[in-house]
Parts: C-alpha cells; structure tokens; sequence
C-alpha cells in the first residue's frame, strides 16, 4: 500500500480558518492536479470532520479522466472512505452516494442505531475499541484491493496517519494566502509531537498558480 496525503495550505499552514469555514487557498490549475491525483487512486480518505464541514463528493471530475478508468478496467470513481470512530457521517451526505463504493471506518464504540443507519449506504469497517485503529482499518482496505490510497484531510486524521507511520508522501499546495489564528486548524493537528518527529525528503518543488506545489517523501518508517 502506498498512502499519499495531499493538502492546500496558506502561506502560515493553515487549511482553513478557525471557524473551521472552507477557503478557496488554490485554483485551477491545482484543482486539475488534485483531479488527476484521485484518478491515479483506488482510494480517498478523509476524517468525518471534513465530512461535515465541507460534505465533499470526492469523485473524479474530469470525464476523460474518469473514462480513461474505465478503459483501464476500473470504476470511473475511486472507492471514498471516512474515517469516523463513532459514526457521525450523515446518511445524507455526498460522499455516501452511488458514484463509488464508499467504506466507513469506525470503532467498537460506534452506537448499534448508527452502524444500522450506516450499512444502508456503505461498506462498514470496524477497527478498534474507542477510536478507529488505523492500522487495523488500513489492513482491511488493502484486502479489498485498495493499494494506491489518496488521503484529503483534515489536520487530525493527517496527523494519527504519521503517528500510525502510515503516509508515505505528502503533497502540499501552499498559498498566497494568510488566514492566521491560534485555532485554526493546520496540516496535522492532533497532540502533535514532541519526540522521535517524522522526517521528510524534499522531491520535488513545483511553480503552480500563484503559489507552490511541495512533495516530500517519508524519510524513515
């Protein structure tokens, strides 16, 4: 399995601002790599607080893209998978639609009435016992032939990804944009660090609308 974590962060590393509001930080030109990027996966993953926050769809937007899956013998969509212990994602939202199998990770500790609600609208997986064991969860997802897996957020799902020694490269678009604010959420959130911290190296370094586009790789496992 070869995990990426893609994210668009301001010029000071925030993804949003603290009101936790969606902010346009990139444009075209990194939305159509972005596009590409989720084409080129078998799966996307983000935490059920961008679910909610954001209700993405995260599907592939480009239909040549999307048909060039499907010559490639693959849905035109890559599977979506939530990260959520509890199971809070609404059955409504977008990304439990039918454009792609959707997997729901939760814990043992998600309520019975909501594990009903969820098996109506997605594959249900369950990985540990107060919150979702990553690891365990990962393992799952790779059985059912998700090897190429694209991870959007948000900061603390980012953030448990390093601490698991799950991601294997992080792509981040930085804008030229400052949002500011002690409480606005950042690349990887969390309890954060304070030793044995995962090193990155630097692959490349790319000029993409009026900011940067950074791949790092996973220094060390």
């Amino acid at each position: 399995m070869h995990v990426v974590v893609n994210a668009a962060a301001s010029a000071d590393g925030k993804l949003s601002s603290r009101r936790r509001e969606q902010i346009a930080i990139s444009g075209e030109a990194d939305f159509a790599r972005v596009d590409r990027l989720r084409a080129a996966s078998d799966a996307v993953v983000v935490g059920v607080g961008t679910v909610l926050a954001d209700d993405p769809h995260l599907t592939v937007k480009d239909a040549e893209l999307r048909s060039q899956r499907r010559e490639d013998g693959r849905p035109a969509n890559p599977a979506r998978v939530v990260v959520d212990s509890s199971g809070r994602t609404p059955t409504d939202a977008a990304i439990l639609d039918d454009a792609a199998t959707t997997y729901v990770c939760l814990s043992e500790a998600a309520p019975v009435d909501r594990r009903a609600a969820l098996a109506d609208c997605a594959e249900l997986v369950t990985a540990g016992d107060e919150r979702v064991d990553l690891l365990r969860a990962f393992a799952t997802l790779q059985e059912q032939g998700l090897e190429r897996i694209m991870v959007e957020g948000g900061g603390e799902l980012i953030f448990s990804l390093f601490e698991a020694g799950l991601v294997d490269e992080l792509r981040v678009f930085v804008g030229p944009t400052v949002i500011g604010g002690r409480d606005a959420p950042t690349l990887a959130d969390g309890e954060g660090f304070v030793a044995d911290f995962p090193t990155l190296e630097l692959a490349e370094v790319d000029r993409l609308d009026d900011g940067v586009v950074l791949t790092w790789r996973v220094d060390e496992r």
